[in-house]
């Protein structure tokens, strides 16, 4: 992960000021390991007002351990600290218990922006994950229904997390689990057969399958018969009946090049789309081989692990007639994926309404691994990863197929681009390609949306939140992009990192010059988390920073302008601005939203 040099540095200065301040207590005491530079570089904390400094140590338990007041402990520290000569680009402050680190403005600009424009988009990429696989399980939406805006958050946060992860130097590999199998489609053949036509199919083929999936479950619980006729029809598809294979083929097919067409809207890439019937051939040998383990017994009739002395419920492999059900599959799929790819990490984006369903695969893939005495270095049990996140609800209601109130994608699309493209044509009406422009914040709005709330959390999907072109907002990010590089056309002239860095000693320029540093420790805190949040959170507080820059108010009470007469200041801010720029652009890829230079 991201090693940060000055929090080393700070870290070992500091601990060679205690050593300095109290050298017999380190001659008698020589296992005072709290005192190792690596010890107090992780107790070193981000001050919660940036005036106070980059990092801040909290005393409080370390002066327990001196047996003193940390006040006290702490100005004697400070002293020590500063009349070193051996690291002139740090200047400690003692604030009550906390010991305070500030880099000063010349060293954190020249670093930071030298870093930058050298590196470009690069900044913050990092070979950490070299040769190692990433499989991440997202979006997987199920076939001969329309994709939805419940499916928008595993495919927001799990096409983030395949660029975060990327440019951390691994290989991800995304893989589109398709809900292709299962006793639903044998309601949708027994509901085309009754109420559907070819004819249907050939003109917006995914709304009237959709309008036959709800139209089945109106009619079901009028004529309870109806769950026998699609029993009986999903068990001729599992048998291989030649009719219901040409059905679901033909249902597959459609739903495929429908939600392809979204992809391609949202920009989003899978390398793989093997949904849940890719596995059909692989689940004999899996469940024979979990028989063979001795992990497997009959209760009443269904095949099972019982998991009851892990608190977890039974996982069923089979019913009694013999059908495998989801988790049967997905224990086939983790093997087949371990086998194939040789993962690092396996992460599955998947709703936290299904905690209990991976808490059961995994643990079986555990003890089947333990059963078999696989070693530890080849096991993938404990690289699997359920990324669970909150639902999306459409004012404070939940949405449901089967109740024909799910929420369209492609219309959430259309609605927030035309929305988009009206504000242009109110500010900005002789923008060049207006249309690209609208969709791309359009869709960055709502991708946003999505990802400026903890995964954790649920969403109550509502227009004016998801539309809202100001505030804490994907457009307002692209706004400021714009903004970027408009001063950056404006200027004219190339960006050099040959500057005077000490010109840029503004408090609101050292917050941005702070923000910019930091931006590859956001990009591994969003990875160790598996939180695109984290990225969102950063990419408003930098814009919102560099907007204070760019509305300062000179002595004079005018505007004090990036570009100004001094050439050799403008030069310094635009260099800062470059990098502003450079950065945003990159937060946003990473997030899946594009950055238009022109709004």
């Amino acid at each position: 992960m991201f090693k940060d040099k000055f929090k080393v540095d700070i870290a070992e200065k500091t601990a060679q000021a205690f050593r300095d301040v109290f050298p017999d207590l380190f001659i008698s005491r020589p296992d005072l390991y709290i005192f190792d530079p690596d010890r107090l570089s992780e107790r070193l904390e981000t001050p919660k007002n940036p005036e106070m400094g980059n990092y801040a140590l909290p005393l409080f338990d370390i002066a327990k351990i001196l047996k003193g007041n940390p006040v006290e402990i702490n100005k004697r520290l400070a002293e020590t600290q500063n009349s070193r000569t051996l690291h002139p680009h740090l200047v400690f402050t003692a604030v009550g218990g906390f010991n305070n680190a500030r880099i000063k403005t010349e060293t954190l600009a020249r670093d930071t922006l030298t870093t930058i424009l050298e590196d470009e988009q690069d900044f913050g990429t990092s070979t950490e994950g070299q040769g190692k696989n990433i499989v991440i399980d997202f979006s997987s939406p199920n076939i001969a229904k329309p994709f939805g805006v419940g499916h928008l958050r595993t495919t927001a946060i799990g096409h983030s997390l395949y660029r975060i992860f990327e440019k951390l130097g691994y290989n991800s590999i995304g893989i589109n689990h398709l809900g292709d199998w299962g006793t639903q489609f044998g309601k949708m053949i027994v509901a085309f057969r009754k109420w559907g036509s070819d004819d249907d199919l050939k003109t917006d083929p995914i709304s009237k399958l959709y309008n036959l999936y709800v139209r089945f479950h109106q009619e079901e619980e009028k004529d309870p018969n109806l769950s026998e006729e699609a029993r009986e029809a999903f068990r001729k598809l599992e048998q291989g009946g030649h009719d219901e294979a040409e059905l679901w083929n033909k249902f597959k097919e459609y739903s495929l090049n429908a939600v392809k067409k979204t992809y391609e809207t949202l920009g989003v890439h899978f390398d793989h789309y093997t949904g849940e019937s890719f596995y059909n051939d692989k689940i004999t040998p899996v469940i024979a081989r979990l028989r063979s383990s001795g992990l497997t017994k009959f209760s009443q009739d269904a095949l099972i692990v019982d998991l009851e002395e892990y608190n977890i419920p039974a996982c069923i492999l089979s019913k009694a007639d013999g059908a495998t059900l989801y988790a049967t599959r997905d224990i086939a799929g983790v093997l087949y994926r371990w086998e194939t790819f040789q993962f690092e990490k396996a992460l599955y984006v998947v709703a936290a309404s299904q905690k209990d369903h991976f808490k059961q695969v995994f643990k079986v893939i555990e003890l089947l691994e333990e059963r078999e005495k696989i070693p530890a270095s080849k096991r993938c049990s404990g690289r699997l990863v359920h990324v669970d996140f909150g639902w999306i609800k459409f004012r404070d209601e939940m949405m449901s197929t089967r109740k024909g109130t799910i929420i369209f994608l492609d219309d959430v699309i259309e609605k927030a681009t035309e929305l988009a493209r009206s504000k242009i044509l109110e500010k900005n009406p002789d923008l060049k390609e207006i249309d690209k422009t609208a969709r791309q914040i359009g869709i960055g709005a709502i991708l946003f949306a999505d990802m400026s709330t903890r995964r954790q959390k649920d969403v109550n999907f509502d227009w004016d939140d998801v539309l809202n072109f100001e505030g804490e907002t994907g457009p307002y990010l692209q706004y400021t992009h714009a903004r970027l590089a408009s001063l950056l056309r404006h200027y004219e002239k190339k960006v050099s990192p040959e500057i005077d860095f000490s010109l840029l000693d503004h408090p609101e320029e050292y917050r941005v010059l702070d923000l910019l540093y930091k931006f590859p420790a956001a990009v591994c805190q969003a990875a160790e988390t598996y939180e695109p949040y984290v990225i969102s959170t950063y990419l408003i507080e930098l814009a919102s920073a560099f907007n204070k820059v760019y509305q300062r108010k000179d002595d004079s009470g005018r505007i004090d302008k990036i570009i100004s007469d001094d050439a050799v200041l403008s030069q310094a801010r635009m260099a800062l601005v470059n990098c502003v720029k450079i950065v945003i652009k990159e937060g946003l890829y990473l997030l899946g939203i594009e950055a238009p230079d022109e709004m």
